[in-house]
């Protein structure tokens, strides 16, 4: 590995450093639960702009700004997942106190589950490189996220190995596990756009 090599790998380093920071210093500011998603959204525009190599931007200013445009449509978002999960949660404490009655209602939890999962995995990368009507950008995460398993598959293990890997070594929060897992997941999701596209034209 030459000097060149070296010295763009640990800028890239520092960079995703810095996003993951200011991830986390905005999801704060939102308090959390409605800070998630604009947060989120905002780390996805950053890592794609890196990845397309998009000269000419401010991380923090580009960060901030998207975070202030989009933090209400986001949040629209964020209280859909949030009613789905709240109702598998509602609905497995239900019947776990009526053991062996009601037992036909989880095929149907567990495909609401895994829809739910593979949407959120691609709803993200989805949101920042697509122009499209609101509820568009759900049906489309699913719709690609269902024709691309080994790409879900990928997504779901990096994001295990990252939880993994935190959990040993808390003190890597700060540093890089959510712009590490944005930056993986945006290319993979870059590749299957690039898949479906081709399908598309052909």
């Amino acid at each position: 590995m030459n000097w060149e090599s070296f010295n763009n790998i640990a800028h890239r380093m520092i960079e995703l450093i810095y996003i993951n920071i200011l991830w986390i210093l905005f999801t704060i500011l939102g308090l959390g639960i409605f800070g998630i998603f604009p947060a989120t959204v905002s780390m996805f525009t950053i890592v794609r702009k890196i990845i397309v190599k998009e000269e000419k931007f401010k991380i923090f200013n580009t960060f901030w700004r998207t975070y202030h445009m989009e933090f209400m449509r986001t949040n629209g978002f964020a209280i859909i997942f949030y009613l789905v999960g709240y109702f598998l949660y509602y609905d497995l404490q239900f019947l776990q106190l009526n053991v062996g009655k009601f037992q036909f209602l989880y095929p149907v939890l567990i495909l609401i589950f895994f829809s739910g999962l593979i949407t959120l995995l691609f709803f993200f990368p989805v949101y920042v490189h697509f122009k499209l009507s609101y509820f568009q950008y759900l049906k489309q995460s699913f719709l690609i996220a269902l024709t691309s398993p080994i790409e879900v598959i990928t997504i779901a293990l990096t994001g295990v190995s990252i939880y993994i890997v935190v959990s040993v070594f808390p003190g890597m929060i700060p540093l890089f596990p959510g712009s590490i897992f944005a930056y993986i997941v945006t290319r993979l999701g870059f590749r299957a756009f690039t898949r479906i596209a081709k399908r598309q034209t052909t």
